[in-house]
């Protein structure tokens, strides 16, 4: 079972505290959650919204059904039915003002004077708390678990502050109970092991796996959707022995990382696409000088400033060809925050190892959004320096097999490391030699051919084992095709999801001949990932097998489940 609920309103009302506050003792009453937030770019004003999603098992997928609305601006409403978020049977909850002009079924609206009740509680700054206490009214949560919660949030403010809050639920509560008498019995049964279970945004799993990679330097230029990532980590430097930079610019942000790796750091960068554009250059000096690199991007909609707080899945081609030059990279794409926490987390291994740039390319969906997950299994990560201790006779780019050099890093040992951004010789002095210059770029590139045998990570075929449609997910659209491929329940569909998309793992291919139709799912206007699989394989996907959206908005598990729905019955009629 699953429960929809929808807050809306203008910036700056507390969208996200009302979400925040509801998800937190929703987990602790035993029940998952999942939080997506949609925004515009302004602090104050126009409509946002944030979608909570109460269900029995995990998801991480956006819906279009709404069980329960609660508008907080005169233009909610509307914001929520534009997009499809409003059904006939929705119950909307709003003050008289922001719903009076509403046309919808008086049986499924609820007027609630929020500003009236705020004041006499002490002020409109209680609004969020009425709101929380009136959906939490349906899941039935326990007084001592509010109470617990309001006064961990509120403690350092007084104890008038918490009692404030807690008269502001209660009032809220009283009048949710409504609720039941027309959606009927909550039915999820609580479950015990999920308080016990962690509540993580994709922000929070990238910094914490980034912790876990052994980060210890981070220089970025703020950029929504990647800001997260650096703000946890500012957060928690004395905690964890990382230096912050705010750079004054991301050309500084990733030239800066590149000097920490070649001292013996390992560093994260932070970005979007606009300003991963500035970075290329520095991209390209990582390549030449064989430096282990780690890059987050959070990818919006572009060109240029695009959407900067809506969602999309541009920039593979801008991540997969950018700077100057031919030099090995590896590019993961999470679609879960386990995935997003040890994908991370192995990119400063993996960067270590073979001396290249590492990419962790996710989206304003995954990183902005908020779910329950089981304890992260810490047993087998480990941090891998994959340094040497420099003799006097180091050569810093001694031609090997592999084309991995031992990695030597100033001071430890009795070498001199020498690096230089013009071609170089082994001991990495410049060199004009042409024969030589070869014998680099074969070096470097061969890097690549190791990657596939050793390190790539497998596609995950979810579903059917032996499938006649294969969905192709990429990234963070990893739960809404699961999701929709449960709920059509068919057992001839099944999805491919790729958490790493370059390079590709062997076994691709088999897979993709395996199954009868290959259809494929991207937030894109020009099938990225498609067209990197045929470059790659040689296996072309027909346009009419591709689910395309590119309006700065994430899939919603229906129109997933409609493609799905054409795509088999084209192939019952052709079969």
């Amino acid at each position: 079972m699953k429960y929809s609920i929808a807050i809306s309103g203008a910036a700056g009302q507390g969208i996200d505290t009302v979400a925040d506050f509801l998800a937190a003792i929703l987990k602790e009453s035993g029940l998952h959650v999942f939080v997506w937030r949609e925004f515009m770019s302004r602090i104050r004003g126009g409509i946002n919204s944030a979608q909570l999603r109460v269900t029995d098992d995990r998801t991480g997928a956006y819906t279009f059904r709404t069980n329960i609305a609660v508008v907080l601006d005169e233009g909610a409403s509307e914001h929520l039915n534009r997009h499809s978020r409003i059904s006939e049977d929705t119950i909307i909850v709003g003050e008289e003002k922001n719903i009076g002009a509403i046309d919808h079924d008086s049986r499924y609206v609820i007027a609630v004077p929020f500003s009236e009740i705020a004041k006499e509680v002490g002020g409109t700054i209680y609004l969020n708390s009425i709101a929380a206490g009136l959906v939490a009214a349906y899941f039935d949560v326990k007084e001592s678990t509010v109470q617990a919660y309001l006064s961990e949030r509120f403690g350092s403010k007084g104890e008038e502050i918490v009692k404030k809050n807690i008269d502001a639920y209660t009032r809220g509560f009283q009048i949710g109970q409504r609720i039941s008498d027309i959606l009927g019995p909550m039915r999820i049964k609580p479950n015990p092991g999920v308080r016990s279970q962690l509540l993580l945004s994709g922000s929070e799993s990238v910094a914490l796996g980034a912790l876990a990679g052994g980060c210890n330097f981070i220089s970025s230029y703020p950029m929504s959707p990647s800001t997260g990532v650096l703000t946890f980590l500012a957060q928690h430097a004395r905690d964890f022995g990382v230096l912050v930079d705010q750079a004054e610019d991301e050309i500084a942000g990733m030239n800066k990382g590149l000097g920490a790796w070649f001292a013996g750091g390992r560093a994260i960068v932070t970005t979007s696409g606009g300003g991963f554009a500035l970075m290329t250059e520095g991209l390209s000096l990582a390549g030449m000088l064989e430096s282990p690199m780690v890059i987050l991007l959070g990818q919006r909609p572009g060109p240029a400033t695009g959407l900067p707080t809506r969602t999309a899945q541009e920039d593979l081609k801008h991540v997969l060809g950018a700077s100057h030059g031919e030099f090995p990279r590896v590019i993961y794409t999470p679609g879960t925050y386990e995935e997003a926490f040890f994908l991370t987390q192995k990119a400063f291994n993996m960067a270590a190892h073979y001396q290249v740039p590492v990419f962790v390319l996710t989206d304003q969906f995954l990183l902005d959004s908020l779910g329950t997950l089981p304890m992260l299994k810490l047993a087998d990560t480990k941090i891998e320096q994959h340094v040497v201790k420099t003799k006097s006779d180091y050569r810093r780019y001694l031609l090997t097999e592999t084309g991995i050099s031992p990695r030597g890093i100033p001071g430890y040992g009795e070498g001199l490391v020498v690096v230089d951004s013009d071609e170089h010789d082994e001991s990495g002095h410049i060199t004009e030699d042409l024969h030589l210059r070869t014998k680099m770029v074969d070096k470097r590139l061969r890097k690549k051919a190791a990657l596939l045998q050793e390190n790539t990570v497998p596609p995950t075929l979810v579903g059917a084992k032996e499938p006649s449609i294969l969905v192709i997910a990429w990234g963070s659209n990893y739960h809404v095709v699961k999701e929709a491929i449960s709920e059509l329940g068919q057992d001839s569909i099944a999805m491919l999801h790729f958490c790493q998309v370059y390079p590709l793992h062997e076994a691709s291919l088999e897979y993709l001949r395996s199954a009868k139709r290959v259809a494929i799912v991207e937030n894109n206007a020009t099938a990225q990932f498609a067209g990197l699989i045929q470059r790659e394989t040689g296996f072309g996907i027909d346009r009419n097998s591709m689910l395309l959206k590119y309006n700065g908005l994430p899939f919603a598990v229906e129109e997933v489940m409609d493609f799905l729905r054409g795509i088999a019955k084209e192939e019952m009629i052709m079969n």
